[in-house]
């Protein structure tokens, strides 16, 4: 059964130490798909797949390398966070049953609490109570509140209290989810929450949708961030062209988009499929998928929500 995992890791700047993160989880067999770092964000995202036993030894080769190496102490970005290694999904592929990645979850939770000393939040499928189910629930109050919440919040797993440079880690398994940023022609982060505010589902927006407005203070720019999480029911381009009239209505524009880690095939042939006017565009339209055809569709991603 086959699965992949996202692991974030609060990392910006240092491309040798993100090298030795691919190289320790290399190591266990685990495809590395791809590997991205972001300064003012302060955050390198890898994205692995394999079998569950090569993707749970990966990431704990990496979080040993995490805990090791990045002291949170002193560090800042604008993503939210709460660990050096901050939060780690499992993603069912193909016919993987949610609940196989719900398991590997549980024991990587467990393994990263016994050996490495950190504190474990379990999140979205692997929540054990109704507070935990959404990640910005589990970072709220981030690395530097950590202590004043673990006082009346104890982790599923790990010590009682924050690791002193590592902090906690966020562990759940869960649906694939597309991680969209849309640029803006304006420097003001208040139109960027605004913006933000406008479309994501917490605030009466889109289903499916969690979106925050950050400043980016190496680029001097904003950006709409943007998670999908249901995105049969909002589809990219449903969440593009919300930007961009909330973008319009206050006389701004987007200027270019970003795509953090990867999206499931069937989301980019679908934003194919609206934006060329083609209805039913498929793998059969396009000639050097349809030549990988039946390797594709036995680890294609399952929609959220399908089993």
């Amino acid at each position: 059964m086959w699965v992949e995992s996202v692991p974030n890791f609060s990392n910006g700047t240092d491309r040798a130490l993100l090298e030795r993160l691919i190289r320790a989880a290399r190591r266990s067999g685990a495809t590395v798909m791809g590997a991205e770092q972001d300064e003012d964000h302060n955050r390198a995202v890898l994205s692995l797949a394999g079998s569950g036993e090569q993707v749970l030894d990966a990431l704990m080769a990496t979080a040993e390398v995490a805990v090791r190496e990045i002291d949170l102490r002193g560090q800042r970005g604008i993503h939210p966070r709460i660990g050096a290694i901050d939060v780690v999904p499992i993603i069912p592929l193909g016919d993987t049953p949610m609940t196989y990645a719900a398991q590997l979850a549980d024991q990587l939770g467990k393994r990263l609490g016994q050996e490495l000393g950190l504190p474990v939040f379990l999140y979205e499928h692997s929540a054990t109570r109704p507070s935990r189910k959404n990640l910005a629930d589990v970072r709220r109050g981030g690395f530097e509140g950590l202590a004043r919440r673990m006082v009346h919040d104890v982790p599923d797993y790990g010590p009682s209290n924050p690791h002193p440079s590592a902090g906690a880690v966020a562990v759940g398994a869960r649906w694939a989810l597309v991680a969209f940023n849309c640029y803006l022609s304006t420097e003001d982060l208040e139109v960027a929450r605004a913006i933000a505010q406008s479309v994501r589902q917490s605030s009466g927006g889109l289903v499916g949708i969690k979106a925050l407005g950050l400043y980016l203070a190496r680029q001097r720019a904003v950006q709409v961030s943007m998670n999908l999480v249901d995105y049969p029911t909002t589809t990219l381009a449903e969440a593009l062209e919300r930007v961009r009239a909330e973008a319009g209505r206050r006389n701004v524009r987007v200027v270019r988009h970003e795509l953090v880690g990867l999206m499931p095939l069937r989301v980019l042939l679908e934003a194919a499929e609206r934006y060329l006017q083609l209805p039913g565009l498929g793998l059969d339209k396009v000639v050097e998928l349809n030549l990988a055809r039946s390797a594709i569709e036995q680890v294609m991603v399952p929609p959220p929500g399908e089993v």
